[in-house]
């Protein structure tokens, strides 16, 4: 029994005893009162009075005990439950009005149980998580840190705790560290030895009910790794895999830096285009791993006569180019081109060993100035090309400067553009469609829409060689619209014979995408033909991704939310990061053709195509081959666990009325390439 329990007992007693002497001692004065001398003292009445107060106090002494004996355990299970031991259970009788009181206890030990027991849960699960977790107080000063953490910036386990957030981080994210960052950032943290680390962090904050700032929660991953992988993609989606020279593209957009410069300081400049003369003799004859090895002399070669500034690249097969950059002065500088094209070709044409012969390769080269034979990119790649046709055509191994007789190209360019306005009243535009399959099955799954442009006098005109003049004359809005509405047609076409065609890709432009009322637009396509945008999906180019993005990111967001499956075109092709990527919502990546092209024979192609394929994966995105033409690169996509494929392979684009006929013959077990998807 507890000392409160024995002392109000102690008290209950004396004050009943108190009660009995009282009335013991009214009655012997009454008595005296009365004037009986005689009348003895009441024992009777005192007995009856101790008797009395003895029953009081026993049943006193029996309530208090049934009510201390369940309130000693009360205190106790508080006790242990407070120190962690949630498995006491009630003693004894309860009654006596505390039954309320028991419920509660049991209330608020199963409530702090559960509590507990979800909050060791989420240390177990925070602990062991492999991002780096760190959660700092309102003032900066980190709180606590999980295992990842301490490792990544090399702390003992609570050595980070009280710690200032920037002391981890570089002075660069000194303003952002303390800001809240929803998308993933990249930034610098400190290792303990003052090593940086590149990381991608997210932050957010922490507040009350009243909104008063509490703290902040940092989730950080170590990037370095990915950095390093990053670079090398970057490295072989701009340089040529054999000859080290920058690519098409990249020397693209070094010529139009160069371009944007000369504009501004004045300067003239020279494209020189330059083919190897009847290079495929020379593959025919002592085959192309001679040919690889004449063209990396071809390339040495080039560097070793360019001047100061000057830069070179590869364009294609064959094809390189020359960018001399000039002075004020027009007349010095053609003389100055003059004489490199001839040192050019004089290097170039010196013989060289192969398997014991000698091999001679010379070249014909093509000469376009800056601003006079062209004031961009396209205009100066083709009037250089002009002029190195007409090289050709002189008997190779010498140059030729553009002029405008050179410009029969340039006119029937014109002419195309008149002719593609009129293509729509015309109707002379139609969609054939490329089938996708998946790798996994062979199961076709889907299909890439391609327009081509039925010219009577002509033919069939291909992308390649009228969306460049759409693209010029904004007619590529009207064709954008015009390719999403009759893609839309034919699906709703194809699903009165077929319960589910597959998914369509469209390919977007960046002028589609800029338009004021693009997303009206789409919502209209689908409503009028009644088809679910579930069904399509949009490609997008990483050039066009990366151009305005916090509109992008709106727009595709809308059209992410509408249904539509979004897709990165031609990847590995542009300048955009993964991690940059991840901040729009994607779904697939389509790998270039110019890639899957040499994968089975060119180390670098394959391990570019290896690694994006593995960074696809662990963003949770699928992969698109194009280009497949062979069943060497179709085997070696499968085994690197590409998801899809495309390309002649499975035939020539088709109509409509094909891929419908297409999807029936597979429904029914009669696809042709099945085939080639039994593996052994």
């Amino acid at each position: 029994m507890s000392r409160l329990t024995r002392k109000y007992l102690l008290w209950a007693g004396a004050s009943l005893a108190g009660v009995v002497a009282v009335q013991v001692a009214g009655l012997h004065l009454l008595g005296q009162q009365l004037g009986d001398e005689q009348t003895s003292f009441p024992w009777g009445a005192l007995t009856v009075g101790l008797s009395v107060a003895g029953f009081a106090l026993l049943a006193l002494w029996i309530i208090v005990r049934n009510v201390a004996q369940p309130l000693d355990w009360l205190a106790s299970a508080l006790r242990r439950t407070a120190s962690g031991d949630f498995a006491a259970e009630p003693a004894g009788r309860r009654g006596h009005g505390l039954d309320e009181l028991f419920s509660a206890f049991e209330f608020m030990r199963d409530r702090m149980q559960e509590s507990v027991v979800s909050r060791d849960y989420f240390d177990r699960l925070v602990a062991n998580i492999s991002d780096a977790i760190l959660v700092t107080d309102a003032a900066g000063q980190i709180a606590r840190a999980n295992v990842a953490a301490a490792k990544l910036l090399g702390y003992g386990d609570d050595d980070m705790l009280g710690l200032p957030i920037s002391d981890i981080v570089a002075e660069s994210e000194q303003d952002t560290v303390r800001s809240s960052v929803s998308a993933p950032r990249d930034g610098i943290f400190t290792h303990r030895d003052r090593t940086r680390i590149p990381v991608s962090y997210t932050v957010s904050e922490l507040r009350t009910d009243e909104g008063e700032l509490e703290g902040r929660i940092y989730a950080v991953q170590d990037v370095a790794e990915r950095r390093r992988v990053e670079q090398r993609i970057r490295y072989l989606a701009r340089t040529d895999s054999l000859t080290k020279l920058p690519n098409r593209m990249q020397f693209q957009h070094q010529l139009q830096q160069s371009i944007a410069r000369a504009r501004r300081e004045g300067r003239y400049l020279a494209l020189l285009y330059l083919d190897i003369d009847r290079f495929k003799d020379v593959n025919d004859t002592f085959g192309h791993s001679v040919g690889d090895t004449s063209l990396e002399t071809f390339a040495q070669r080039i560097l070793s006569e360019l001047p100061e500034g000057a830069t070179a690249g590869r364009l294609a097969g064959d094809e390189f180019a020359v960018l001399v950059v000039g002075s004020n002065a027009m007349g010095g500088f053609v003389d100055r081109v003059s004489a490199v094209a001839t040192d050019l070709l004089a290097a170039i044409g010196k013989p060289f060993d192969v398997q014991c012969e000698e091999v001679f390769v010379t070249t014909s080269m093509g000469i376009a100035l800056y601003p006079s034979d062209g004031d961009n990119v396209i205009d100066l790649l083709r009037n250089s090309d002009a002029a190195l046709y007409q090289a050709k055509r002189a008997g190779g191994n010498c140059f030729e400067f553009y002029s405008t007789d050179m410009n029969t190209a340039a006119v029937e360019r014109l002419m195309l553009k008149s002719k593609l306005r009129r293509s729509f009243e015309r109707e002379e535009l139609r969609m054939h469609y490329q089938p996708k399959y998946n790798l996994e099955n062979g199961k076709v799954e889907g299909a890439e829409a391609l327009v081509r442009w039925d010219l009577p006098d002509r033919g069939l005109v291909f992308p390649s060689d009228f969306i460049p003049l759409a693209e010029e004359t904004n007619l590529i809005l009207q064709l954008g619209e015009w390719v999403l509405n009759q893609v839309c047609e034919d699906y709703r076409l194809w699903q009165r014979s077929l319960p589910s065609p597959g998914r369509v890709s469209v390919n977007l432009s960046l002028k589609q995408l800029q338009q004021q009322r693009f997303l009206e637009r789409v919502r209209t396509a689908f409503k009028t033909h009644a088809v679910s945008p579930t069904c399509l999906e949009l490609e997008i180019t990483e050039t066009t991704l990366m151009e305005d993005t916090d509109r992008t990111i709106r727009i595709l967001d809308a059209l992410y939310g509408m249904g539509l499956h979004l897709t990165i075109d031609d990847f590995g092709t542009g300048y955009s990061s993964l991690s940059a990527l991840q901040q729009f919502p994607i779904g697939t990546l389509k790998i270039d053709r110019s890639f899957v092209r040499d994968v089975t024979v060119d180390q670098d192609d394959a391990t570019m195509v290896t690694t994006i394929i593995q960074m696809a994966r662990g963003l949770g995105l699928d992969v698109v081959a194009e280009g497949v033409e062979s069943t060497q690169q179709l085997e070696f996509l499968r085994e690197v666990g590409c998801d899809y494929v495309q390309g002649h392979l499975f035939g020539d684009p088709m109509t409509a009325e094909g891929f419908r006929d297409l999807l029936i013959d597979q429904a029914a077990g009669t696809n042709q390439y099945r085939s080639l998807f039994a593996y052994s």
